[in-house]
């Protein structure tokens, strides 16, 4: 018995473009075609088991059992001659018996022989499938990774873990059991009425008269219990959403005394949610029932207007008369023929939303990727000196929408550039362009004098370590967490690494130091010590250009001082971007950049900037002065000589 329900509240989604959708999975089974040809013979030769027993029940009827002057007896010669020569009671009951037993002989035969094909067949079916799913699966993971960051700037990473989880699904489900269970129903059905009419139309019309009522009867209920099913998911969402907000604020639920509130809320909403399930379940319970009754009716047409023939011995409307081993071949046929009706009609939405879910899947793969390296990239050697040139730079994520506007400047070998400006101005944008994570729109980044855009990627980052303030981690050993820079590391270069950093104080006293299996995301460790491991990381790497992107905007000051005096182990010899919200981390720097709606309005050193009052003057004034610890003799901030602590 199939799981309605479940296959019910699957939601129907339709490809807009079914032939094309149809092709691609082609060219994926095309691999395959092997397994596919044998699960479809293997299918039809299940099929023919099915179709065949009846016939053999007709006989044991026909020729054993209820013997008449008008029946054929194929199976056995002897008793067909008794059945023309009129002495059927001249042959000894022993023969009857034998013949009997031949016949359930063969039953048994048919049955396992259907039984193990049928095995086979979505065993082979589900192989194709699962290697076809594989393929899919590899292919769409593999263009993920090659996707530039604009496009997941404007996708949610939701609806892309959809693409890979619930629409690969969907199709596991119909390669694994709905495609081959829809290709066997109705081969069936074809089958079965093919024989049907062979053996007498009008017996066979009056016979099927039901179908139609059973066709209608399907849809209408299908229909119902979706629209039903659809109308629970929705309240099961408002029912989460109630609860997950109750649980999330109930400090303020109790300090505001709303819990009767709250609950009388949860009431209403649950007891929707019940009311939607229960008009469901009730679609859902009365599609069998119904098409149980109308099979019934088919059955007592098939006994009714046979038994009339049979009884009366008239021809059925003008054909021949009907033998007692025809109604109960019209009886089997019948059934066999009504059983794959639900079946196809529940599996086929399931058809259709795969096909929809596949169509998702492959404008996922047509996906163009933005940044690719040129037909004739070189690949930039890893002993460059670490020149940056950015020349007359424009870049936007929009066309409409143009973030940097004109930047130009040089970072010579070895020094720090730090950049600062208001939120919006274009820091992020700078250092993403060094990389190529985007591309310019216009003007140029060089490094050695090399445009980025004619090396590959590749060996463009290998040369450029990246920290970030949302450090990520995985869930992994600390040790490939910090060999995932360079995979290639001994255990040796990264422990080295991490004694570098000043990381390996902190490792060491994990419970399995640097076999330590961490958590999502790095979970069990504070910002500063996944910083750390961060750093590790790009030490590891030896980039000859360095990005710092807003690297301790979130830890506290004895953290800062120690990831300070790991950057300072980072920095030395390498070219170095800083985006920093604290004015320790750009105090230093060899040059800064004060950027403004896309433009750099000032450059120079910390004090230089702060001596010309201008626009790094009035963000120092709001967001670092508090930092400054030395005065002048009139208790006014010292801007004249920058401290060259690091320390708050």
């Amino acid at each position: 018995m199939l799981d309605n329900r479940r296959l019910f509240e699957s939601e129907v989604i339709k490809a807009a473009n079914v032939g094309a959708t149809l092709r691609r999975f082609g060219q994926y089974f095309a691999r395959y075609w092997g397994y596919v040809v044998i699960a479809i013979v293997l299918i039809v030769v299940s099929t023919w088991t099915q179709v065949a027993a009846p016939d053999y029940i007709q006989q044991a009827v026909d020729c054993y059992l209820f013997p008449q002057p008008i029946s054929k007896c194929w199976i056995d010669p002897v008793m067909q001659t008794a059945i023309a020569e009129g002495s059927i009671n001249d042959v000894p009951a022993d023969v009857k018996l034998a013949g009997l037993g031949t016949i359930a002989l063969t039953l048994l035969g048919l049955f396992i022989i259907g039984a193990v094909v049928t095995g086979m067949a979505f065993y082979f079916m589900g192989l194709s499938g699962q290697s076809v799913l594989r393929q899919m699966r590899h292919d769409l993971f593999a263009k993920l990774q090659k996707l530039s960051m604009g496009f997941y700037s404007e996708n949610e990473v939701g609806n892309l873990m959809s693409r890979i989880t619930s629409d690969t699904d969907t199709i596991q489900q119909v390669f694994s059991f709905a495609l081959l269970s829809v290709i066997s129903g109705a081969l069936l059905m074809v089958w079965i009425v093919i024989k049907m009419l062979e053996t007498n139309l009008p017996y066979t019309l009056l016979s099927l008269v039901v179908v139609p009522f059973m066709y209608f009867a399907t849809r209408y209920f299908s229909n119902q219990a979706r629209k039903a099913f659809r109308k629970s998911r929705q309240q099961m969402g408002s029912v989460n959403a109630d609860l997950q907000e109750s649980i999330a604020g109930v400090r303020e639920v109790q300090a505001f005394n709303r819990e009767d509130e709250n609950i009388e809320q949860f009431r209403r909403v649950n007891a929707a949610n019940r009311d939607a399930n229960v008009r469901a379940a009730a679609f859902t319970s009365a599609l069998n029932p119904v098409l149980e009754a109308l099979g019934y009716v088919a059955l007592g047409v098939v006994v009714v207007v046979g038994g009339i023939s049979v009884l009366r011995q008239e021809p059925l409307l003008g054909t021949q008369v009907i033998t007692l081993g025809t109604v109960f071949l019209f009886l089997q046929y019948v059934q066999r023929f009504q059983q794959p009706i639900t079946q196809i009609a529940v599996l086929w939405t399931n058809i259709q939303s795969a096909i929809a879910g596949g169509e998702r899947i492959f404008n996922l793969l047509d996906e163009p990727v933005e940044i690719t390296d040129k037909p004739n990239a070189i690949a930039m050697p890893d002993t460059i000196q670490g020149r940056v040139e950015f020349i007359n730079v424009e870049a936007g994520y929009k066309e409409d929408q143009p973030v940097l506007k004109g930047i130009s400047f040089t970072a010579e070998p070895g020094k720090t550039i730090a950049i600062v400006g208001p939120t919006g101005a274009g820091k992020t944008t700078i250092i993403n362009l060094i990389p190529r994570f985007y591309d310019v729109t216009g003007g140029q980044v060089l490094i050695d004098g090399m445009d980025v855009r004619d090396v590959t990627q590749s060996s463009l980052r290998q040369n450029v370590g990246i920290v970030l303030q949302d450090t990520f981690l995985f869930s992994d050993t600390v040790m490939n967490n910090i060999r995932f820079g360079r995979l290639d590391a001994t255990d040796e270069e990264v422990i080295a690494a991490a004694k570098m950093v000043a990381a390996d104080t902190f490792i060491e006293r994990l419970p399995e130091g640097y076999q330590t299996v961490l958590g999502e995301r790095g979970s069990g460790l504070s910002q500063g010590q996944r910083q750390l491991i961060a750093i590790a990381r790009v030490a590891l790497m030896k980039p000859r250009i360095l990005i710092l992107d807003e690297a301790t905007s979130s830890v506290d000051t004895r953290t800062e001082r120690i990831i300070q005096k790991a950057f300072e182990q980072l920095l030395q010899g390498r070219t170095s971007f800083v985006i920093a919200h604290r004015l320790s981390t750009i105090r230093s720097a060899d040059m800064v950049l004060m950027l403004k709606d896309g433009e750099i309005i000032e450059r120079g050193t910390h004090n230089e900037l702060l001596a010309k009052r201008g626009a790094y003057y009035d963000l120092y004034m709001s967001q670092f002065r508090h930092e400054e610890e030395p005065t002048s003799s009139n208790g006014q901030p010292d801007l004249t000589i920058a401290p060259q602590t690091t320390g708050d």
